[in-house]
């Protein structure tokens, strides 16, 4: 008989089998950290450098594509009429490449980022923030979209168009001014680029504190609510459905153990294994628990096939017809639209919103490293992470997704949610985004996923990314007025400039239209104003590094929470997974780990 022991069984990736033959073998540890022993020593499944099983990653993986999925066909379905995509069959396959083109930029962003930028587990995608300069450019007198000419005229079957001057048909009329939205795109991403490259972002986190953090970190929620409302008030009862459900397996039930058949390939035979679903897989049982329920209800006609009716866009059939019209495959590929059109208003219009862009990351990383249990990202990180980013929005602009990409703030929420910090998700994600957007048939399923289910999702995720924002505050001296004052004055400025500026869109007006654009566009951006506020009070009212959270931050955080190996903690975390010592030249390059050693050492 053999001894009974309790162990890991390696092909689990869950908690506990019957017995074993042998000791157990400790080579494995390393690479594939089980969800019990993460959870005893940092409340995490799996950390930053865990490898879980390939199965469990491509399951967290799907939870971080659905989390996402509302932002991605959201953006270019809203920009699809300004485009002047029409509304017919040749117009839904241009949506559908749109969508494919979204998928394929945001996996790679995700895989680049996730490999060779900041390295930690942080979703890439394309952003709202540069939708204001992107819809001045489309608003512009030469894009309004041109009256379709008779039927038959030139005796094609295709609808033609006189689009100033010119006769062209659909294609070829969103054609033109997606390209033009590209150049600025294009151009954009180089000042970006270079912002991580000469290691500005890393001078200036030297000035940046906790007072600075909280206010830039809790915005990014706070400022989202009503996006989250906008989506939940299609239908409140399936919002708060999701949310429910969430709630009940990332918080009561996550310690319930539920009973599965596995097979062990080792032993031969079959076992029963208590695993724990319901912590690990949280955002996936809400999500498809609701979408289940909103088709139901969809095929039982509960929710009204009228568009003029309450709870229509609820139905899980509202895009089907994006489905119908997608291929089965399409590969997209730089300059598919055409060539990039490049103009001079355009490009200083898109550079407000690579700044804001920029800040808003910077506070996602912030928040990515407190929720995945590593420290804060040293400089080179920093810089490495804005650097890859804007390599992103330039690989966006080149295919022409219609807008750039930024760290998505709801996926690092669910962070917080599925206690899987693990980097080796993310990439299994960024493949999944990629292959969904080669096979775009089988990617254009999720976009039936209703907005109510998006909206009760949200309110877990933006809520998250505020109190994350708001744990920094540990670091502060709350008894200090001084503090208290930078706080509420960041935080109330932020989101009282960036509502005003977003319900008086043109109220900005300087006599220079492009001046305008950039205003409208910094201001609108609540992180950003509340941020700017925070750091400009936190560097000029006098207050002692204590008072300030400066030691505390500085010193502490990484001492006192990660103890003497904090040097060799913030090497796994943020070291290239190749050497660099080898190239001499590598100290004067501050997006490399050797930059920041030799300045730490002088």
């Amino acid at each position: 008989m053999s001894e009974q022991q309790t162990f890991i069984d390696p092909e689990s990736g869950g908690d506990k089998s019957r017995e074993v033959d042998q000791p157990e073998d400790n080579t494995n540890k390393i690479a594939e950290t089980t969800a019990d022993e993460k959870q005893s020593s940092s409340g995490l499944l799996y950390g930053l450098n865990d490898v879980p099983p390939w199965y469990l990653c491509i399951a967290f993986g799907l939870q971080h594509y659905l989390v996402a999925i509302g932002s991605l066909i959201g953006i270019p379905l809203m920009l699809a009429s300004k485009l002047c995509i029409p509304d017919d069959g040749e117009g839904d396959l241009g949506r559908a490449n749109l969508i494919s083109a979204t998928f394929v930029v945001s996996g790679a962003c995700t895989l680049i980022q996730t490999t060779i930028g900041n390295r930690l587990p942080i979703m890439q995608g394309i952003s709202t923030a540069f939708l204001p300069p992107t819809l001045v450019i489309l608003s512009l007198p030469h894009n309004q979209c041109p009256p379709a000419l008779p039927a038959g005229y030139m005796n094609t079957t295709v609808t033609m168009y006189n689009d100033s001057g010119l006769i062209i048909d659909g294609q070829e009329v969103w054609h033109r001014r997606i390209r033009e939205v590209q150049g600025a795109i294009v151009i954009g991403a180089v000042f970006e680029f270079l912002l991580g490259a000469t290691g500005a972002v890393g001078f200036l986190m030297r000035f940046i504190g906790p007072l600075t953090i909280v206010p830039t970190v809790t915005l990014i929620g706070l400022d989202l609510f009503t996006t989250a409302a906008r989506c939940a008030e299609v239908q409140w009862g399936i919002a708060f459905f999701t949310t429910t459900v969430l709630t009940l397996c990332s918080q009561y039930w996550k310690k319930v153990e539920v009973p599965f058949p596995k097979f062990s390939f080792r032993r031969r035979e079959w076992y029963m294994e208590n695993s724990g679903i319901f912590r690990m897989f949280p955002v996936l049982i809400a999500l498809l628990s609701a979408w289940l329920l909103c088709f139901i209800l969809t095929v039982t006609d509960v929710f009204p096939n009228d568009p003029s009716k309450p709870y229509y866009r609820a139905r899980t059939d509202l895009r089907a017809n994006v489905i119908y019209n997608s291929p089965w495959f399409r590969f997209p590929y730089p300059g598919q639209w055409g060539l990039p059109i490049v103009t001079i208003g355009g490009v200083i219009g898109m550079l407000a919103a690579i700044i804001s862009s920029t800040i808003e990351s910077v506070g996602d990383y912030h928040a990515c490293a407190r929720l995945a249990d590593v420290p804060p990202p040293p400089s080179h990180a920093l810089n490495r992470g804005i650097m890859m980013e804007g390599l992103g929005v330039m690989l966006a602009g080149l295919l022409g997704t219609g807008s750039g990409t930024t760290s998505f703030s709801q996926n690092v929420a669910a962070i917080g949610i599925t206690r899987v910090g693990s980097r080796r998700v993310l990439q299994w994600a960024g493949i999944m985004f990629m292959f969904l957007g080669y096979f775009s048939k089988f990617g254009s399923i999720f976009v039936t996923l209703p907005d109510p289910v998006i909206g009760g999702m949200f309110f877990a995720m933006f809520g998250m990314i505020s109190a994350v924002g708001l744990s920094n505050l540990k670091y502060v001296d709350l008894d200090s007025n001084r503090n208290i004052f930078v706080i509420g004055v960041s935080l109330f400025t932020g989101l009282a400039m960036a509502n005003w500026t977003k319900a008086n869109t043109s109220a900005i007006k300087t006599g220079v239209t492009e001046i305008d654009q950039i205003f409208t566009i910094i201001l609108s951006s609540a992180m950003l104003v509340g941020g700017v506020v925070g750091f400009f009070l936190d560097n000029t009212l006098p207050g002692t590094e204590s008072e300030r959270g400066l030691k505390a931050y500085n010193v502490n955080h990484k001492e006192n929470e990660y103890g003497a190996s904090y040097r060799s903690k913030i090497e796994e975390s943020y070291n290239l997974p190749f050497s660099t010592t080898c190239c001499r030249f590598s100290r004067y390059f501050p997006f490399l780990p050797d930059y920041k050693s030799n300045a730490e050492k002088s």
